[in-house]
């Protein structure tokens, strides 16, 4: 996956990943950390917010995986190599 690509995709999660954040009020990083460490288990027993923060957890892992993607290539290349430019002209 190219740079450009790796940029779209990750902005694609984001704008799902904040519905989640607003509907419950906690950055996704926050979100994340906690359901880790085990401190969410007692929403479990709730239907909805095990369905959301499954949904959540995933797409926040994968947001994860190409932010991670995009800067091991953002390593590789230079940052002008990696710039799309498109003059108006």
């Amino acid at each position: 996956m190219e740079i450009h690509e790796l940029v779209i995709e990750m902005k694609l999660l984001e704008r799902r990943l904040t519905l989640y954040e607003e509907k419950y009020g906690i950055l996704s990083e926050d979100f994340y950390n906690a359901l880790m460490s085990g401190k969410l288990a007692r929403y479990d027993e709730y239907d909805e917010t095990r369905a959301d923060f499954s949904r959540w957890k995933g797409i926040y892992e994968t947001w994860l995986r190409r932010k991670q993607a995009y800067i091991e290539k953002l390593q590789q290349c230079e940052l002008v190599e990696a710039l799309r430019f498109q003059p108006a002209y």
